[in-house]
């Protein structure tokens, strides 16, 4: 069942953490592409040191965070390194520029899409990182800005009703180090 807009309007941290279980699905011509969240980070905007909307109040036209300030349910991609591509969800109401990192999934279905585009084998090579999801669902800067919770949309979350044993747990954020005290803050979760 397609996720609903007023489930990303809530804490991130909650978000953050009730998105992990829950089916990433993309819509690609004829083919279905899916995995299993199972690790997210959540950045919690003006007042967060590792988010990239720290100190910035309000939207600045054609900048990267642009897509933080829309409402909860709006994809936020973003490339780091000049090449990997980072899919996060924004969170929250509009201003409030936080976001939830998808950091890696187990996959389900689209496997040999996956495996042609990662030039891997091995079902938990496809998805184990940001760049390495996004490279293998082919999640560009074109779906910044999305609406994940429209039904025509071709990149959604879904809650499936999965029997996961549903054990979460929390770390330091990853490759924030220069974020000072906020890099210590237990962030990252993980299902296990």
């Amino acid at each position: 069942m397609l996720i609903k807009a007023n489930f990303y309007l809530r804490d991130t941290l909650s978000v953050a953490k009730d998105l992990l279980g829950k089916t990433l699905i993309k819509y690609e011509d004829n083919k279905i592409l899916s995995g299993i969240i199972i690790e997210t980070e959540a950045y919690l905007g003006f007042n967060d040191a590792a988010c990239h909307s720290f100190k910035i109040s309000a939207p600045k036209p054609g900048h990267r965070t642009e897509a933080m300030f829309e409402a909860g349910g709006c994809a936020y991609v973003y490339l780091i390194y000049g090449v990997y591509n980072c899919f996060n969800i924004v969170t929250r109401e509009a201003g409030t520029a936080q976001a939830v990192l998808i950091r890696a999934l187990e996959p389900v279905s689209g496997l040999e899409l996956m495996r042609e585009r990662r030039n891997k084998i091995k079902a938990k090579d496809l998805c184990s990182g940001p760049g390495k999801l996004c490279q293998a669902f082919n999640i560009t800067r074109d779906y910044n800005k999305l609406k994940l919770y429209l039904p025509e949309s071709k990149l959604q979350v879904h809650d499936e009703k999965l029997n996961l044993n549903k054990n979460i747990i929390s770390s330091p954020r990853v490759n924030v180090d220069y974020a000072g005290q906020d890099a210590l803050l237990n962030y990252n979760f993980k299902l296990i």
